[in-house]
């Protein structure tokens, strides 16, 4: 780029310290004495490495001696819970379920949980008693037993016991039927009900169909509604209540092992001083393997050469341990505990062993779901390190994983692993950040720059294996990128509130924190429905997941209006314009109106009922109203909502930043839940889709936004809705009013308003934007400001600035034309920097950095079916060099070179970037003009000028300089060069200054008497590049963290990367060319 270039300000400025920054693990001190730190063990020594050794060093707090076991009341924060089943003394099999937790105190515990029995419902016919139960549960048991082909077991063996009892289904309103007869089928495991379950279903017991209620319930969280225990609850054995876990040491790593019959166990709720969190260990991991050129690392042939693991305390943030584990000999890190080994499946055990010492309740590492973990335990199992797999709280307890369908919004639907590690909980903060952001990359390095404002060096996989290969010094720079990789997951959970977060969302939801993790977002829905109904004796019906008939949904969607979108008035609107919001509008809608299944009422029973006591949506379904029966749906909302305005409320008083993290974490969690409610009734695909509510409530949504357009535009004369989305609209009140009058007419609208609607539908003013640019639906941008003093933010909603298959020139432009054109409101000026750009992206002026695209090979490349151009980049390289081609799962950055012929494809002229500036290839600037630059700018400036299109055409778009492709690449191998004089460009002819006996070829024989002058100038020239070059190349060793090493990053995701190669090059060129002056003057 030309250093001239607006570009240097408009655009990413390249900031470089004034003196190198050593990494946290080089000179650094620990930042606590660590006993043994920087202490490496050698080959042979992995037996000294025993858990029991290892937790003289990493070990948990020791339990007091005074701690008197089962005589003591026992309180601890439960972290997970799940179930296993085990067959008892008299032959019978039961589900134990198992409560993980810490005390206060910091001490693992495992509660064992007797005699929780799972259970379900069936609807009996309306003549059946008390008499008929005992048939009924030979029969079950007999059919059980023949459909499980063992006649011994199953009659007397699997139902423990059946019962008739009185309930209410919360599926409809029945007039003058509020009570029903159902059978509570009580079983021993949760198989033996899901086979219980699907018999009644299908007709095989006593011939006939049951309806099913509560059947798909997970044993979990059944156990968990029925204890109202919540996920992270304080959990409570009373003294006495409890018994010591028998040969407790040979069963469970964990310090405190015991077990009790489910009627004593107590979980207070999560208010006041139950708001508190135990002192979790968190155990952050990166792995790092022995790649092969080209290949991307494969556990059944590369070994697992490093470990880095980083130890926390939830809430502290000094790290507790650090250690490195490494194949072969590695030098000292200071503060960090260093384990050398010459045998890789010691290595594996001695981590194993290191685990199970530290004894961490949460796992994390970026990304280690879908490969650290899977790779160690298949490398494990290729080995035959039999000890390797049991990595939880459960001794005899095998690490299992499995495949899974994950769907996000980033990425679609993929391919997921789940683990199951028992009492320990994996939060891999990639699959947070992907669920929670929406970011233009998700690699560690383009979200520690988001995040944490810092970047780290990225060594690529094939020169790992380089690394690994050479001294126990290249080892220790391994090591320490390696910790790094490690020490920024939890970096990024304590900078995001990732746990404190996750928390509070499972305490507010009632399912376990791994839950929220593993599993879709309607599991929250269920468990707050369930628990609802459970209280006041209503059952869930379990529905076939394919339903036409009310209360359900096919598999093609929900098939209604959605929401309005009031059409855009387009333009740039320089005065204040007012948005009015709807406060939670959609839970506010079902609340105001009884939405729910258990007011639904079918039109068939419509005439039974009085018309005061329902009320119709305009889609015309009925609902009753609250004086006839309150819904299930409702009074979950008014909890949450007003839990929420306590937990705002405490969140003001509290001064305790700590648990000033916590309240907002709940606020959100309460939030967010309210919102999923009505997102799981309309899911045709979910355990309880009602089509009903969905559609009614986006009825009644549309009304009142249509409503609310036409009320202020006739409460106010002249006063217009320039655009209105689902639950806000856009009031410009005048051409000059101020903004002080603006925001007070807001806010006496959304007053006056408000009394229109039922209670607690509630329209706020918050906010007014001010200028506005409108320019489609969906699309917009404004100053916010929430107080006339001094605007907020720049808020952007739709547009193209973080799209990841556009290059950053389009997100640096488009954001820059914003602030022209919000912030400092020059219209001229934007149009003016737009023409710029495409003058110097003509005229080949733009930074190379900016023009890449990158994309992750996700696949072989044959199992691609449409042409991309990554896969076809990748395809040429691999015959270029197929040691140096990306691999599997590698990014793959690229730019549009221009093309042989005009007809040629734009992904057959996608190029390497390292390629294009060594072999000085040509970039498509037309290309980028059109296919990325044209659209989001012309969206822009079609609200601000009549004729966009002008930005892309006229005087500033007739120079074009295209760059030469260096002599002897490509088809430039056929041609022959000559040399350029370097002050006037003419053509040297070599011959003529031979005759006129002149040495040098730097000049023409015309420009020989400036000599000196054209020297110095190149002499500079080459001076500047060098300082330049410097100057990235600190900043390049202050990410990698010494001052005193090669950079060996290759993220092609950094700009800096392609700049420093880029001057890389120019250096080597102006040096050539210095060579070319003679030494006569």
């Amino acid at each position: 780029m030309d250093r001239d270039s607006p570009e240097v300000e408009d655009y990413e400025e390249v900031s470089v310290p004034e003196e190198c920054e050593l990494a946290e693990y080089d000179d650094a001190p620990a930042e606590a004495p660590l006993e043994g730190g920087g202490v490496e063990w050698r080959a042979g020594t992995s037996d000294r490495l025993t858990v029991e050794a290892l937790r003289g060093t990493f070990g948990r707090p020791p339990v007091p001696s005074g701690f008197r076991m089962g005589q003591e009341a026992l309180l601890f924060n439960q972290t997970a819970c799940d179930y296993v089943v085990e067959r008892g003394e008299e032959g019978h099999e039961s589900a134990v379920i198992r409560v993980y937790g810490v005390t206060g105190e910091g001490h693992s515990v495992l509660c064992r949980v007797h005699g929780f029995l799972p259970y379900f419902y069936v609807a009996a016919p309306a003549d059946w008693d008390e008499s008929v139960l005992e048939s009924f549960r030979e029969a079950l048991e007999s059919t059980m037993a023949k459909f499980a082909g063992d006649e011994r077991h199953g009659a007397a063996d699997a139902v423990v016991g059946v019962s008739l009892v009185e309930r209410r289904s919360v599926l409809y309103y029945r007039p003058e039927a509020e009570g029903g007869k159902f059978v509570r089928i009580a079983v021993r495991t949760p198989a033996q009900l899901r086979q219980a379950a699907n018999l009644l279903r299908d007709g095989h017991v006593m011939r006939m169909p049951f309806e099913l209620y509560d059947s798909t319930i997970d044993h979990v969280l059944r156990f968990m509604i029925d204890k109202d225990m919540v996920g992270c609850s304080w959990v409570e054995l009373p003294a006495g209540s409890y018994t010591p876990l028998p040969d407790a040491a040979l069963l469970s790593n964990t310090q405190i092992a015991v077990e009790v019959s489910w009627e004593w166990l107590t979980s207070h709720a999560p208010t006041k001083e139950w708001l508190r969190s135990a002192p979790l260990r968190i155990l952050s991991l990166d792995i790092e393997c022995a790649g092969r050129k080209g290949v991307f690392p494969e556990p059944d042939k590369d070994s697992v050469i490093q470990i880095a693991c980083h130890v926390s305390v939830y809430g502290g943030s000094a790290a507790l341990h650090r250690a490195v584990f490494t194949l072969n000999t590695c030098a000292m890190i200071p503060g960090v505990h260093v384990y050398s080994f010459d045998d890789e499946a010691e290595l594996l055990q001695a981590f194993r062993n290191f685990c199970v010492a530290v004894d961490p309740d949460i796992l994390t590492g970026y990304n280690i779901v879908n490969f650290d973990l899977p790779y160690l335990l298949n490398r494990a199992a290729h080995l035959r390190a039999s000890r390797f797999p049991f990595l939880g709280r459960v001794r005899l307890a095998r690490t299992q994983m499995r495949k899974t369908k994950m769907s996000s919004s980033a990425f679609g639907t993929h391919d997921s692993m789940v683990f199951s590690i028992e009492g320990r909980v994996v939060m891999d903060m990639m699959q947070v950040i992907i669920r929670e952001y929406k970011l233009r990359s998700y690699s560690l390095n383009s979200v520690a720059s988001e995040f944490l404002d810092e970047q780290k060096e990225d060594v690529h996989y094939s020169i790992i294996s380089d690394l690994q290969a050479g001294n126990e010094h290249t080892r220790r720079r391994l090591a320490v990128y390696c910790l790094k990789d490690a020490y920024l997951p939890q970096r990024l959970m304590e900078k995001l509130l990732a746990l404190t977060n996750y928390t509070e969302l499972a305490r507010v939801t009632g399912v376990p924190l791994d839950w929220l993790l593993s599993r879709g977002h309607m599991v929250k829905v269920v468990s707050l429905l369930h628990r609802k109904a459970t209280r006041v004796g209503l059952l869930v019906p379990d529905l076939p997941r394919k339903q036409g008939d009310s209360g359900g949904g096919g598999d093609s969607g929900p098939q209604y209006e959605g929401a309005t979108v009031i059409e855009p008035k387009k333009g740039f609107y320089r005065m204040p314009i007012a948005t009015l919001d709807f406060a939670s509008l959609y839970p506010s809608i079902m609340m105001a109106h009884n939405l729910c299944y258990s007011t639904l009422v079918r039109e068939s029973d419509v005439k039974r009922l009085r018309p005061e006591d329902y009320v119709r949506s305009p889609l015309g379904h009925c609902f009753v109203r609250p004086t006839v029966r309150k819904g299930i749906l409702s009074v979950i909302l008014e909890e949450l909502l007003q839990s929420r305005k306590v937990a705002k409320r405490d969140m003001a008083a509290a001064t305790e930043p700590f648990l000033k993290e916590v309240l907002n974490g709940r606020q959100m969690a309460l939030k967010i839940s309210a919102n999923a409610v009505y997102g799981f009734t309309g899911a045709s695909t979910g355990k309880l889709p009602c089509m009903e509510i969905s559609a009614s409530v986006t009825a009644f949504g549309r009304q009142m936004i249509e409503l609310t357009k036409n009320a202020v535009e006739s409460m106010y004369p002249g006063a217009e809705v320039v655009y209105g989305d689902t639950d806000s609209v856009m009031v410009k009140f005048g051409d000059d009013i101020r903004l002080e009058r603006v925001m007070a007419l807001g806010a006496e609208a959304a007053a006056a308003l408000t009394r229109r609607f039922p209670p607690p539908v509630k329209l706020e003013f918050e906010k007014a934007y001010f200028p506005y640019l409108l320019i489609s639906k969906k699309r917009y941008a404004g100053l916010l400001w929430t107080r006339p003093e001094q605007h907020d933010k720049m808020d952007c909603k739709g547009i193209e600035s973080v799209r990841r298959d556009n290059c950053r020139l389009v997100a640096n432009v488009v954001s820059a034309v914003l602030r022209k054109l919000l912030v400092d409101q020059d219209v001229d000026g934007a149009i003016e920097f737009v023409k710029r750009v495409v003058s110097e992206l003509l005229q080949n002026k733009i930074d190379l950095s900016l023009l890449v695209v990158s994309k992750t090979l996700t696949r072989d490349v044959e199992k691609y079916e449409a042409k991309q151009a990554h896969v076809f980049l990748v395809e040429k390289l691999r015959k270029r060099d197929r040691g140096s081609a990306p691999g599997l799962g590698d990014r793959v950055p690229y730019v549009i070179i221009k093309g042989a012929t005009k007809d040629e494809k734009a992904y057959m002229r996608a190029e390497d970037p390292i390629y294009v500036l060594e072999n000085g290839t040509p970039i498509d600037a037309q290309y980028y003009l059109e296919n990325m630059l044209r659209k989001p700018l012309e969206r822009i400036f079609s609200a601000v000028m009549k004729r966009p299109e002008q930005l892309f055409s006229g005087a500033h778009t007739r120079s074009i300089h295209v760059t030469a492709p260096r002599a002897g690449s490509g088809i430039t191998k056929f041609a022959k060069f000559r040399l350029q004089c370097v002050g006037c460009r003419a053509a040297i002819n070599e011959a003529e200054l031979a005759r006129l006996g002149l040495t040098g070829t730097a000049l023409c024989a015309h420009c020989r008497q400036r000599e000196p002058e054209w020297y110095r100038k190149t002499l500079h020239q080459a001076v500047a590049l060098e300082k330049q070059y410097n100057a990235l190349w600190t900043q390049c060793q202050a990410c990698m963290g010494s001052c005193v090493q090669d950079v060996l990053c290759s993220n092609g995701d950094c700009p800096i990367f392609y700049r420093r190669r880029k001057v890389q090059k120019d250096i080597t060129e102006a040096y050539a060319t210095l060579a070319r002056f003679s030494d006569a003057w």
